[in-house]
């Protein structure tokens, strides 16, 4: 008896695995409930453009959250509230995604177009591999391409598979790629853009050295990413994912069989899906906050509404492109998800069927977006938020400019953390953290800079990015997984942002 009671327990050892991303992301929301009777609650003064003042933090009437709190949360995060946005339009842009692959999916389109790329690049898989992360880098750098990256992962994954490569390697091109151009933002207007505006500087004040560290960042991702991939294709044991599933860790689907052709239809449904791709990617560039005097799209969207009856057919509320949002993405997806549909003579059941055979798979990613947004919900109802602000604010005074530096990024770390919104933590710290660099002799970019470089490295690893715990939903990777993948990829990134940073402030006090 002793001995089975041994061989149990040393089963269960075994057999123990990490707590899924719902059950992580509750534990967090549990901490920050606790942390709300803990903390005191504060706020700050707010000015005319909603930004904080530094030096007006004053203490409030605690209002520490409760169990039932602890269970609105997520509810709320995804409604919202005065507080706290909601995630609907996020999760309902996933769903939407998903309902439009799963029509896709339905006229083999996908399954023709890969078998065919593989196939013309065999043997040169590494510079697709170069190439992608490089456009989502750019994406990620330029329009603050993130949450819609989720849509491009399950096209490359079946791709890097049908290769001969892992799931790990197929979410890296998609989710490093955008988290390296996140990180080393240029003219992000989600990140540089809102910092700039609340310290007051224009958005091209340092950005040369923005640009090098996108360049510096993005050697080290490609380098990463294709050293792990090279070593998986040479040795499929090699892959983080081998024990875990070897059955389905790389070819998904055999793509070694005769490629059959594609139909008149089929050639337009590729065409009409790349096409809404390359729309959603010119909707969200914000040309006019990149150059002011590029009005193209807003003068060509004015026309349009001006030209009689084709302005009323199209809609009097057709946003020009460069102002799209998850509203329009969700719209441009649905309509277009129809549309395919009809193109390959589906009548109105199959397309029906199709699209919530597709939906399906991703509502389990669409739900974590909401649990994740609900620790910004605690964390505001309970007011601690800006006694953590404060916190920072009376310790970082007082340091040399490169001490200052390294600490505003330390300090920021946990911050990106608490606060996931990348123009949420902008415009809740830069209005203070700024001022008091340019007392001490660090300019507001470097400030700016040390923020994105922590919001991007926090980005990297933490549960409450619905973007990444969505990504490895939907490769079924566990975050555990995950984590030993990436550790030594975030500790180079770390040093060399710190060593960028420290360059940064010596040549521009």
């Amino acid at each position: 008896m002793q001995e089975n009671s041994v061989t149990s327990k040393e089963r269960k050892k075994k057999t123990f695995k990490m707590p899924g991303a719902y059950t992580v992301l509750f534990i967090i929301i549990l901490v920050m409930t606790i942390l709300t009777w803990l903390i005191p609650a504060g706020k700050y003064d707010i000015d005319a453009n909603g930004n904080l003042i530094a030096g007006t933090y004053q203490r409030v009437t605690s209002n520490p959250q409760g169990i039932w709190d602890a269970f609105k949360a997520p509810i709320i995060g995804m409604i919202g509230n005065d507080k706290t946005a909601g995630a609907i339009p996020v999760s309902l842009f996933i769903l939407i995604i998903g309902g439009f692959l799963g029509v896709v999916n339905e006229t083999k389109v996908l399954d023709i177009g890969i078998a065919t790329i593989i196939k013309k690049n065999k043997g040169r898989e590494t510079k697709v591999m170069i190439l992608l992360l490089i456009l989502f880098a750019l994406g990620g750098t330029s329009y603050g391409m993130f949450e819609e990256s989720i849509a491009f992962l399950p096209l490359i994954i079946p791709v890097m598979l049908g290769a001969g490569f892992d799931v790990l390697t197929g979410i890296s091109i998609v989710f490093l790629g955008v988290s390296a151009g996140i990180l080393a933002s240029t003219v992000n207007p989600f990140s540089v853009g809102v910092a700039s505006a609340t310290a007051g500087i224009s958005p091209g004040d340092g950005l040369n050295w923005r640009l090098v560290l996108l360049v510096i960042v993005l050697l080290i991702t490609i380098t990463f990413v294709h050293r792990y991939a090279m070593k998986v294709k040479n040795d499929p044991g090699q892959s983080l994912l081998h024990n875990q599933r070897p059955e389905e860790a790389f070819i998904a689907k055999s793509y070694t069989t005769e490629i059959i052709p594609m139909n008149k239809n089929q050639k337009m449904i590729l065409i009409l899906f790349v096409l809404t791709f390359v729309i959603m990617i010119l909707g969200l560039i914000p040309w006019t906050d990149i150059n002011p005097s590029f009005t193209f799209f807003n003068s060509l969207s004015t026309s349009i509404k001006n030209v009689p009856l084709l302005g009323n057919l199209l809609g009097s509320d057709l946003p020009p492109l460069g102002t799209w949002y998850f509203v329009e993405m969700s719209t441009l997806f649905f309509m277009m998800t129809l549309v395919i549909g009809r193109v390959n003579h589906m009548n109105e059941s199959e397309i029906m069927d199709s699209f919530f055979v597709g939906l399906k798979d991703l509502v389990t990613v669409a739900m974590v977006v909401a649990v994740a947004r609900g620790i910004q919900v605690v964390m505001n109802e309970g007011q601690i938020t800006a006694t953590i602000l404060h916190f920072g604010e009376i310790h970082l005074s007082g340091l040399s400019p490169v001490a200052f530096t390294l600490m505003t990024y330390l300090f920021y770390i946990p911050m990106a953390f608490l606060i996931p919104s990348t123009s949420g933590l902008a415009s809740a710290t830069i209005g203070i953290l700024t001022p008091l660099g340019e007392f001490i002799g660090v300019s507001s970019s470097v400030v700016i800079m040390a923020y994105q470089c922590a919001s991007g490295i926090v980005y990297l690893v933490t549960p409450t990015s619905a973007v990444l715990v969505g990504s490895l939903a939907i490769g079924k990777v566990e975050y555990s997984i995950w984590l030993k993948y990436i550790w030594k990829y975030v500790l180079i990134i770390f040093l060399v942002t710190c060593l960028v940073l420290i360059a940064m402030t010596s040549f521009r006090r």
